[in-house]
């Protein structure tokens, strides 16, 4: 279940991402320059980098670190956490 609520920053975050990313597709349909595509293509890792904290860190202050929750919800979060860091990761 997600905690992270409708945010119009977040939600812009992903909009300018899938637009970067259409950039790149238009590039790649034009041939264009290649340190342009690839200047593009840094940009995006940077920008998805970014989504990737802020939903870490809303899912680490629910999952992991709410004083309300038990040792089971804690073990049970943080698991998620490894998973998501490892397959990011790779």
């Amino acid at each position: 279940m997600s905690h992270i609520s409708y945010t119009p920053g977040l939600v812009a975050r992903v909009r300018r991402i899938t637009g970067q990313l259409a950039a790149v597709e238009r590039g790649l349909d034009e041939s264009a320059d290649c340190a342009a595509l690839l200047q593009q293509v840094a940009a995006i890792r940077g920008a998805v980098n970014g989504l990737m904290e802020e939903i870490l860190e809303a899912h680490l202050h629910e999952h992991v670190a709410a004083p309300e929750l038990d040792a089971e919800s804690r073990r049970k979060g943080s698991d998620e956490v490894i998973a998501a860091i490892r397959r990011y990761a790779k």
